[in-house]
């Protein structure tokens, strides 16, 4: 059985910071895990360096589960986003050294591959409703299935998800949090027309989806639901906060538009209403942020019960690594929904070097034993940490609000 001799953090920021756990073994099986957490990724570095690795050193890298249990039970503070995120670090790369020692892709060892390929959403921005209907012709083009749309909102200098002109899309813009200014009546106004624009330019063979980013009171979500009936939204993604997950009754009651919710969340307490009542239908959850493909696994299995389907969070605040696993993840479920794709830069990609591929409208996580993805840490050296953070949302009058 091999042991864990050695486990590293490595930070690294490409474009955008990556915090990255590298465990090694004494046969010299390495193996690696995503741990960013953005706008807070060095309190998962610490937690990591500090707490976590010290217990790993002299285990045996094929226990997983037990691994999983003593980092969770064992620190007696349960759950939340860092040390969720940090349990999910050790998580994959376990996952990642049982596949290269087995010389088999991950998906195998999760019992196979339950389709040819994971479903994809692009996203599709602009600051205007023509500008987003353009981005969604280009993903068109280039093969995608489903896209997400974003456009401005008159009368707000900026909005969620829609870039500043020619730039990449990137929310931790600021050395410190920047503030955005939001008013729902305009909102509530400009996403209807959005969607009849792309239903008459784009055709009804396209998922079309949206994200309200956790805006809307439950009541205001149920009529912007209603509103995209007719359009047939392939889902609303975080309509309302959903720490009171009894809220999204309230929305169920008024609209029969998919709800999509979870990215946020970490862990299987989070969504455990939400999916037993049958109040969503897709859920959101990470692998980086949920535990790792060990817990991800617990929380797909009780969404398959009540009909619930996947749709992971995967913006490029998650690592090439994160995505491997969400793809080797997704492929082996029965109850995959979608998983979202937001490209890399090139300088990213090779700072991580990865066997996942597009096409078709469909991503593969490839199969090299493990994960199939790495880090150049030479090339990961050269581009230092640079503190980011999210922005935070106020409405017109002031109020802060969430973003």
């Amino acid at each position: 059985m091999p042991k864990i001799v050695n486990a590293r953090v490595i930070i690294t920021s490409p474009g955008r910071n990556f915090v990255t756990l590298k465990i090694e073994c004494d046969d010299g099986t390495t193996g690696v895990g995503d741990a960013t957490l953005n706008g807070r990724e060095l309190a998962v570095a610490s937690y990591l360096a500090d707490h976590v690795v010290p217990c790993l050193i002299g285990r045996e890298a094929h226990q997983i589960e037990d691994v999983w249990q003593y980092l969770y039970k064992g620190a007696y503070w349960r759950r939340g986003p860092v040390t969720m995120t940090a349990i999910a670090a050790v998580d994959m790369a376990l996952w990642d050294i049982k596949g290269k020692i087995a010389g088999l892709p991950v998906y195998q060892l999760l019992g196979g591959a339950a389709r040819e390929g994971c479903m994809v959403y692009a996203h599709a921005n602009g600051a205007s409703i023509d500008d987003t209907i353009a981005a969604a012709k280009a993903a068109m083009d280039e093969g995608y299935l489903a896209v997400r749309l974003q456009c401005g909102v008159p009368g707000l200098p900026s909005t969620y998800g829609v870039a500043k002109h020619g730039e990449r899309y990137e929310p931790a813009d600021a050395d410190l949090p920047s503030e955005s200014i939001w008013s729902t009546s305009k909102y509530l106004r400009v996403v209807p027309e959005l969607f009849r624009a792309a239903r008459e330019e784009l055709g009804w063979d396209v998922h079309l989806l949206h994200d309200i980013h956790h805006r809307l009171t439950p009541i205001e979500a149920g009529r912007l639901g209603r509103d995209l009936e007719p359009y047939r939204p392939f889902w609303l993604e975080d309509a309302t906060p959903a720490e009171n997950q009894d809220a999204f009754r309230l929305i169920r009651q008024h609209t029969t538009a998919p709800l999509a919710v979870g990215e946020i969340f970490n862990s299987i307490w989070d969504c455990k209403s939400l999916i037993e009542n049958q109040l969503i239908d897709y859920i959101r959850a990470t692998v980086v942020h949920a535990g790792g493909i060990t817990h991800m696994r617990r929380i797909a299995a009780l969404a398959d019960l009540y009909q619930v389907r996947t749709g992971s969070h995967g913006a490029t605040d998650l690592s090439p690594i994160c995505m491997a696993a969400a793809l080797h993840f997704g492929l082996s479920i029965p109850n995959f929904g979608i998983q979202e794709h937001m490209p890399h830069t090139e300088e990213t990609d090779r700072v991580f070097p990865h066997a996942y591929s597009f096409a078709d409208g469909l991503m593969h996580p490839g199969d090299k034993p493990g994960l199939g993805v790495d880090i150049d840490e030479a090339l990961a050296e050269t581009h230092s940490y640079k503190r980011a953070f999210l922005p935070v949302n106020r409405l017109e009058d002031g109020t802060l609000w969430s973003w």
